[in-house]
């Protein structure tokens, strides 16, 4: 829940870029969680993440970035862990270990063989070097590796959201991805029937709608969804 003021806010801020699927992730768990914070938009665009300002929080220059306090915590795997401890409400892990390893896995799947490939440095220079077109089929290529792999992983195990019928970590770095693939990448989702059908049930969850990037306050008017 962001918020531009009120005692929660103060101690909890988020350092944020609307279209970031990094800083989607900790948006929703924060949904999830019920915590108000303060939303501080970052312009990747504009380089306001190489600021000296910035760089004080984050010395690779990428958001997210939580405040909590006198803690900052940088990149979303580190701030989910650290949400996940000191604020057990809504538990991001199941119980069961089978299932906690199967989140560890599908999520270090999406942040480490997925997303990495369509960062805006990257694919800015295949953009500058290649054309769009390459850049396009470069980010289709290897969402689609990375999705493939995703529907065999879990097809013995999802419900209505990964690995049954609560949401936990590995669906806060999905629906973003998810998301992004359809509405930044034209990926055809056809292809990967069960990615399709829970994402279904993240786009009638308000934790995860909310934490979409046409519902953050830095989008432009043309990417905002009412």
């Amino acid at each position: 829940m962001a918020s531009g003021g009120g005692e929660a806010s103060k101690k909890l801020k988020l350092y944020s870029y609307w279209r970031s699927s990094c800083s989607c992730r900790v948006r929703i768990a924060l949904n999830l969680k019920g915590l108000d914070y303060e939303y501080i938009a970052i312009n990747l665009l504009k380089g306001e993440n190489k600021t000296p300002e910035f760089l004080k929080l984050n010395p690779l220059g990428y958001v997210p970035v939580l405040v909590d306090g006198d803690i900052i915590v940088a990149d979303s795997f580190a701030i989910l862990l650290y949400l996940e401890e000191k604020y057990p409400q809504h538990p991001l892990l199941p119980q069961d270990l089978q299932k906690k390893a199967l989140h560890y896995q599908a999520a270090n799947l999406v942040s480490a063989s997925i997303q990495p490939y369509q960062n805006l440095p990257v694919i800015g220079y295949i953009k500058e070097k290649l054309g769009p077109d390459e850049m396009l089929a470069w980010c289709q290529r290897h969402i689609g590796t990375g999705f493939a792999a995703l529907e065999k992983l879990l097809e013995n195990h999802a419900g209505k959201y990964a690995t049954g019928d609560e949401p936990f970590l590995a669906d806060l770095f999905l629906a973003p991805q998810i998301d992004g693939a359809v509405r930044r990448f034209n990926l055809d989702m056809n292809k990967f029937p069960l990615l399709s059908k829970i994402n279904e049930s993240y786009n009638e969850h308000p934790a995860f709608q909310d934490a979409m990037p046409g519902k953050q306050p830095d989008a432009p008017p043309e990417a905002r969804v009412d």
